[in-house]
């Protein structure tokens, strides 16, 4: 892949972040519903719409794989919702000062992302076996999904949080949108920056679930990480249209548990059998929309 198409690609991501923190939400204010799901559908239209591009660019095949890649990572990503639900509550955190730290939780997400992709390409190029490694990975994490409804935050058993209180002193209040602030002549981290902290880290773990995921689709560098990236860009308007009905897809944690058993055995038989992207995508989104349908029909227990 030419090295400008890299650069076209993000500087509109970098030009699309600037336009929604300095444009959008230079203030701080509360995302309504209406706001939330409008840019959602906005970040959904030119994932869509860079699909198109990818079909009479690079053919009908990359644009399978990125729609499938994309549509695994935007299920997961709901997942990434329950969590932000409960760290937000846990440090009670109001809501017009979420969305500047799931920004740049998403900045650390893009970075962190970037690097996974890379090496997590080069070891399945260099070190074939590596995918059966990935494909173990994400059966382990399907059978893990099955208990996720037990998931419980606990912030102080996070070495970063620990090391965060060891090494510098935190503020017990908030102080506006600061991530730190001056008290008494020294610098103090406030809750929000702890806020920030949990974030990256659940994303860092998410990332080890997500990449191999993906790459069980195709390992084409260049999709993969498109397909990451709207994923991720739609995730903020996507937490704030869906934080207040979440809880009623209960049933989403184990189609998603479905989706990785099944992307872990295509990586694991890919030697022996190659599964199409086509019956890869529909199968994937069968299940998520299953999921979905069931939870609203079925009342949880």
């Amino acid at each position: 892949m030419d090295i400008t198409f890299w650069i076209l690609f993000n500087v509109f991501v970098l030009i699309m972040l600037a336009l929604d923190l300095g444009v959008f939400h230079r203030k701080v204010h509360v995302v309504s519903m209406k706001e939330a799901l409008g840019w959602s559908a906005v970040w959904i239209s030119l994932a869509l719409v860079f699909n198109v591009i990818l079909y009479f660019w690079l053919g009908q095949q990359k644009a399978l794989e990125f729609f499938t890649g994309y549509l695994v990572e935007k299920a997961l990503s709901v997942d990434n919702i329950f969590v932000f639900i409960m760290i937000f509550a846990y440090f009670q955190i109001p809501p017009q000062y979420q969305h500047k730290v799931l920004f740049w939780g998403i900045i650390g997400a893009l970075l962190m992302r970037v690097v996974f992709i890379f090496a997590g390409v080069a070891l399945i190029e260099k070190f074939h076996f590596t995918i059966y490694i990935f494909g173990a990975i994400l059966l382990y994490t399907g059978y893990k999904m099955f208990k996720h409804n037990n998931a419980k935050i606990e912030p102080e058993q996070n070495p970063l949080i620990r090391f965060t209180r060891k090494y510098m002193p935190v503020t017990s209040e908030l102080h506006g949108e600061r991530f730190f602030t001056r008290l008494n002549g020294k610098w103090h981290a406030t809750p929000l920056f702890l806020v920030l902290l949990l974030i990256e880290t659940t994303d860092l773990i998410f990332a080890v679930d997500s990449i191999p995921a993906i790459l069980a689709i195709t390992q084409d560098q260049f999709i993969v990480y498109t397909s990451n990236v709207f994923a991720i860009l739609g995730l903020r308007s996507l937490y704030f249209a869906l934080a207040g009905i979440v809880h009623r897809f209960w049933l989403l944690s184990y189609g998603l548990a479905v989706v990785l058993i099944f992307v872990g055995i295509k990586m694991i038989i890919i030697d022996f059998y190659k599964i199409p992207v086509e019956w890869s995508l529909l199968f994937i989104a069968m299940t998520i929309t299953a999921s979905v349908v069931l939870s609203l029909k079925i009342k949880k227990k």
